[in-house]
């Protein structure tokens, strides 16, 4: 284990002789907030303190099987044992190690939260809009394979049976949220999305090229909704367009809220009522905002450092879509995957468990750089 992860690991230790002092005080339940405080971090802290302390003991295990080994030339059932103990020690050290690894790293909330999910067709006219509902399809397939509920948002169809733009709230569930809540999974989806192939429309079998772009936004906590300025808000209702029945057509059950200082609108028309498509279009107009203020701050953090991952802006070009060849291609880590057909059924764990390796390593890799400033 490199030496900045265990002085880390060390730091816990101490922290935890600490935490069990102060929860063993008698005056600690006169603070329920503090000792709630206390006790969450308590149990963050054991679980790292425990297994760096079993990682020490495997350690020393490793140790005495080596010495074991070298006694033991002359018995071949203490040199098969101590061979064994060896060939354990090192397995579970080498798994206790990168599990301490990935809790050491720090921890985004919004990790652990639900989240919007904005497919928009970019270049290439109709068959942008096509490659936009086969996305749609194949985020929604991979949700289910997680346990995951959707709820279309907003949507804004094509002619051709495509979106122009559709809008999902992804919802996770308690057995899907260990490793990662909805956003924590799927954050890296978004930047551009650029699909290789040949449209149906084309009659010479010519191959084009169009492109999509994905935005994935964290959903911000009621707090966070509750704290926009009503002055700041311009709300119109208009009649909503497309299928729906002779109601909806007939009455302005459709939403548009505008956030005045900012600009960013948001909409909602697929509910025949006007109150829940107004809770809708706020639901995603507080994320909007919220992801507005983070992608500027991680515009400024790009300035300093230009992480693999990227800053998750729409204009980043992150993955193709090669149809004739059945090739992804994940470019900002070099992932290439021959089976494309699998993926746009929702086959997204391996493209997915990828990403957030390599966000890991590149955590992993600044705190390596902060331990030897």
């Amino acid at each position: 284990m490199k030496t900045f992860l265990r002085q880390q690991l060390d730091r816990y230790a101490f922290r935890l002789a600490e935490l069990d002092f102060l929860l063993s005080r008698e005056d600690i339940m006169s603070d329920m907030k503090q000792f709630l405080a206390l006790s969450r971090e308590h149990t963050e802290v054991a679980a790292i303190a425990s297994r760096y302390a079993r990682w020490q003991q495997r350690q020393s295990d490793l140790a005495t099987g080596q010495e074991m080994l070298e006694s033991s030339a002359d018995d071949p059932d203490m040199l098969a044992m101590a061979q064994d103990e060896i060939a354990a020690a090192q397995q579970e050290c080498e798994q206790l190690e990168a599990e301490l690894q990935r809790m050491l790293l720090p921890k985004d909330p919004d990790d652990k939260r639900n989240a919007f999910m904005e497919i928009r067709a970019g270049t290439g006219g109709d068959e942008s809009a096509l490659f936009a509902a086969d996305l749609f399809r194949m985020y929604t397939r991979y949700c289910e394979r997680m346990g995951w509920k959707t709820e279309i948002m907003s949507e804004s169809s094509s002619e051709l049976g495509g979106f122009k733009e559709v809008v999902l709230r992804i919802e996770g569930s308690a057995s899907a949220a260990e490793g990662g809540g909805v956003y924590g999974k799927l954050r890296f989806e978004s930047g551009g999305h650029r699909v290789q192939r040949v449209p149906a429309t084309e009659t010479q079998g010519r191959i084009h090229t169009s492109a999509c772009t994905v935005a994935v936004l964290p959903e911000p906590d009621e707090a966070v909704a509750i704290t926009i300025n009503p002055a700041d808000l311009r709300i119109d209702t208009y009649r909503a367009s497309g299928a729906g029945g002779q109601h909806i057509n007939k009455t302005d059950s459709a939403v548009r809220i505008t956030h005045i200082p900012t600009g960013i609108v948001a909409e909602c028309q697929d509910d025949r009522s006007q109150h829940r498509n107004k809770a809708k279009a706020m639901q995603v107009l507080s994320a909007r905002i919220v992801e507005k203020e983070r992608s500027a701050q991680a515009a400024k953090d790009a300035a300093m450092r230009k992480g693999l991952i990227g800053s998750g802006d729409r204009s980043d070009r992150i993955r193709t879509y090669n149809f004739p060849q059945g090739r992804l291609t994940d470019h900002r880590i070099n992932l290439t995957l021959y089976k494309l057909q699998a993926i746009m059924e929702g086959d997204l764990g391996d493209v997915v468990q990828a990403l957030q390796q390599a966000r890991e390593a590149e955590q992993l890799e600044e705190l390596e750089v902060g331990a030897n400033r």
